[in-house]
Parts: C-alpha cells; sequence; structure tokens
C-alpha cells in the first residue's frame, strides 16, 4: 500500500486574513517554512506566550511578524508592539521586513537605533508609531527621555535573544520589561534558547507558555534576509 502523501501547507491554511495573504501573494510567498507553519496559527489564536527556536535564515521574522500585523489594530497614539534586536543591521533589516509584509495595512513601523540622530526618531515617535523595533541601549535612553512609552503593549518580541544573552543585554532587556505593561504577550525567539534565557522567560511570561523548536532546514520559502 502506497504511503499517503501529506498535501503542503500554505499560508491560506493559517489563518491569516485577506490583507496579509495579499502582500505575501505579492512577495511571491505561498509555503511557509517550518517556523512559521508551527507558530502563526497558534500566534493568531492569542492565548499563549511562545518561545520559539529555530537556525537564522528559517525565517523567524515572519514567524512573529505576519500574526502581530494581523492582529494588531492601528491606535496611533501607544506602540502596541516592540520587538528588541541585538544590532542595528538587524533592526532596520526587520522594519524593512515588517513593512514589506503589512501590504495595505496602514501601521507605522519604525527602527530605532543608536548611530543615527535620535532627534529624528523623537519627531517620528511623537507622530504615532504603532511598531517599534529597537536596540536596548537605544531604547532604553527613549524610556528615560519620555519619548517612548511601552505600557500599553499587545507583543513584547526578543529577536535572536541568544545574541542578545551573548552582547551582555540581559540586565537591560529587564529594565525594559519592567517598565512594560504586565497583560502583554511575549514572544522570545532565537537560534538556541541559553538557560539564562529560559528563566527570564520563566520569570516574565504568563504560566502556559507554548514552546516551539524545529530543525534546521537547508532551504525555506519566506526566510530571514
Amino acid at each position: 500500500m502506497a504511503e499517503e502523501t501529506k498535501e503542503p501547507v500554505g499560508f491560506s491554511d493559517l489563518g491569516l486574513s485577506e490583507t496579509v495573504l495579499q502582500a505575501l501573494k505579492a512577495k511571491g510567498f505561498e509555503v511557509p517554512s517550518p517556523i512559521q507553519e508551527k507558530s502563526i496559527p497558534i500566534l493568531l489564536e492569542g492565548k499563549y506566550d511562545v518561545i520559539g527556536q529555530a537556525q537564522t535564515g528559517t525565517g523567524k521574522t515572519a514567524a512573529f511578524g505576519l500574526p502581530i500585523i494581523d492582529v494588531i489594530e492601528k491606535e496611533g497614539k501607544h506602540v502596541k508592539a516592540i520587538i528588541l534586536t541585538p544590532t542595528r543591521e538587524l533592526a532596520i533589516q526587520v522594519s524593512d521586513e515588517l513593512n514589506s509584509l503589512k501590504g495595505k495595512k496602514r501601521l507605522n513601523i519604525l527602527p530605532i537605533y543608536g548611530g543615527q540622530p535620535i532627534d529624528r526618531q523623537i519627531m517620528s515617535l511623537r507622530k504615532g508609531i504603532d511598531i517599534v523595533v529597537g536596540t536596548p541601549g537605544r531604547v532604553q535612553d527613549h524610556i528615560q527621555r519620555k519619548t517612548l512609552k511601552i505600557d500599553q503593549l499587545d507583543f513584547f518580541v526578543l529577536d535572536e535573544a541568544d545574541e542578545m544573552l551573548n552582547m551582555g543585554f540581559l540586565e537591560d532587556i529587564e529594565a525594559i520589561l519592567k517598565v512594560t505593561n504586565t497583560d502583554k504577550r511575549m514572544l522570545f525567539f532565537s537560534a538556541t534558547m541559553p538557560k539564562p534565557i529560559l528563566k527570564l522567560a520563566q520569570s516574565y511570561m504568563r504560566e502556559g507558555h507554548q514552546e516551539i523548536a524545529v530543525k534546521a532546514e537547508l532551504t525555506t520559502r519566506l526566510t530571514d534576509q
């Protein structure tokens, strides 16, 4: 008896809105990578915090970015999602990726990082930003200046968490977390999950968080760039 072949899962099977599906179609993407296939339905369901483990280049940005784009509603007055990245290069890359994935949904996404004039970032923040992608040092700078408030978040994302640890950002992350609202959803994504990061997750995530891990894939359809 021939073994039954599993039908490939498409983005349209994951529960994403038509707006996001159209954006994906425009980029030429139809089939999610394993981390996207596993993460997106859980994040759209809205019940759990998530720890996602997958190698760099497997599409982690879209795995958390697509549900965030789909779920948050533009408000204008409050930042609804913050994504912490270890480097300014990654902050720019993640911001660009999210902008390409939002399609026609009207969301303002801003990367904030050191090395760029802070006055320009302050002007952008005053206009109303929905999603901030930033490095820990510059995010803390804005918090201390009271130019960035993150006490009404829907999502707090730690991207490349293991690199954050390697670069000595753990205390900065905890300081940032302490000024956020407790009812936000927390998403940690990383290639590896060292014990200090898992301890941080256990300290701040709600009970019953979901852990998702996938093996390294040689190729994916929608990957980190």
